[in-house]
């Protein structure tokens, strides 16, 4: 159990270090503007692309996953992952920095897949829930990437914030990497036939987890890739206070998802996914009629409240579904649901364009709502406090 203990402290480090580079990423995001002499549209496009390079990627992960265990590759992506931010904004043109994004995406994407498929090998060590809190360090993450990152670019500019995030996850991640422990690799005779070989898993019931997934993840993609914009556009914020959106939302997940594993080991998954979305819906509604860039930032943080908990219980459910590997499983659920943290925020430009911000998040929260009626599907996330026994001597990888 201290072995289990310990790679429980390295995945959520893991969790922070991802969170860390996605939230220094916000402030940089308005940024790419007046640096590259394009259109809001075309930054959709960009944002489009990023998103495309995760969605693509995950696809696979899921197999790498199956043949090399989540321990493998969780550490090969997190270590390319501390240097894609520079390269994105180092990019000296248009040419070289649409496929930085896809790059940045893909990385992100991968090592996102690798965390959560290797969080569920812990909590089944540990017999207990874990995925909420892991989520809780991203989100931690997130806050301090955001916040300082706006900081740091308001006094230094973007190119050296962009170089300091990147030494400081590659050093969190080499220092955790040793204590990384999961499921052993798979012989290459295990994968000759059954669900390994499969690209994705066809059972209809984890798909819906995925669309669920997706629905939790478009408000909060919303909010990491449009709130600074929002917040400068409509309200005119200047670049520290529009960078506060998303830092306040990712800093109020991180408390909630603190809290998470508790609260759903009391209540169940199923009451703990309902309460969150109607919380989530409310905030965001509260976001879209805000007459202030105060009262906006305190809607994202009610917002993140909500949505805290949404995407870890799903991930849970989905790590646990019958009859599928947790690699498989969480690589599509996590595909689908990055859809609307990645791909879904260029729709959201687009429309948000023609129709403007504050309907756009008026409408995004009535997909919390639906998440919110569809609780009961995740009532598996509660599984994995059954078969402690059955996992806590599996070989560490």
């Amino acid at each position: 159990m201290t072995e289990a203990n310990r790679a429980r402290w390295a995945v959520a480090m893991m969790f922070a270090a991802a969170g860390f580079v996605m939230g220094a990423w916000a402030p940089q995001i308005p940024l790419l503007l007046p640096r590259h002499q394009i259109s809001e549209f075309t930054l959709g496009l960009l944002i489009l692309v990023l998103g495309l390079g995760a969605v693509g990627a995950m696809v696979f992960t899921g197999r790498l996953i199956g043949r090399y265990g989540s321990v493998a590759v969780l550490r090969a992506f997190a270590l390319s992952a501390a240097a894609a931010l520079p390269i994105v904004v180092f990019s000296p043109s248009l040419v070289v920095l649409t496929p930085a994004m896809a790059l940045l995406g893909a990385l992100i994407g991968c090592m996102d897949v690798a965390m959560n498929a290797n969080a569920v090998e812990v909590e089944r060590r540990l017999g207990r829930a874990i995925m909420s809190s892991s989520h809780g360090f991203w989100s931690l993450g997130g806050f301090v990437g955001g916040s300082a990152g706006a900081w740091v670019i308001s006094l230094w500019g973007a190119e050296t914030q962009a170089a300091l995030v990147a030494v400081v996850t590659a050093a969190l991640v080499i220092a955790v990497m040793p204590f990384l422990r999961g499921e052993a690799p798979a012989p290459v005779t295990a994968t000759a036939s059954g669900e390994k070989t499969v690209l994705l898993p066809r059972a209809a019931g984890l798909w819906l987890l995925g669309a669920l997934a997706l629905f939790s993840m478009v408000p909060e993609g919303a909010v990491l890739d449009w709130a600074a914009l929002y917040l400068q556009k409509d309200m005119q914020s200047d670049v520290f206070r529009s960078g506060l959106g998303f830092a306040f939302f990712a800093g109020a997940m991180a408390l909630m998802r603190f809290a998470g594993d508790s609260v759903r080991n009391r209540f169940g998954a199923v009451l703990t996914l309902r309460v969150s979305g109607l919380v989530a819906a409310a905030g965001m509604m509260l976001a879209a009629l805000a007459p202030t860039d105060t009262l906006a930032i305190a809607a994202f943080f009610i917002t993140g409240l909500g949505v805290a908990n949404m995407v870890p219980i799903l991930f849970s459910a989905a790590g646990n579904y019958p009859g599928v590997s947790s690699g498989s499983a969480i690589s599509a659920v996590t595909m689908v649901g990055y859809a609307g943290i990645l791909v879904a925020p260029a729709s959201i430009g687009f429309v948000a364009e023609a129709i403007g911000f504050r309907v756009t998040y008026g409408v995004l929260s009535l997909l919390l709502v639906v998440v919110a009626l569809l609780a009961g599907r995740t009532s598996g996330a509660d599984e994995v406090q059954a078969a402690p026994e059955e996992d806590a001597h599996r070989p560490a990888a």
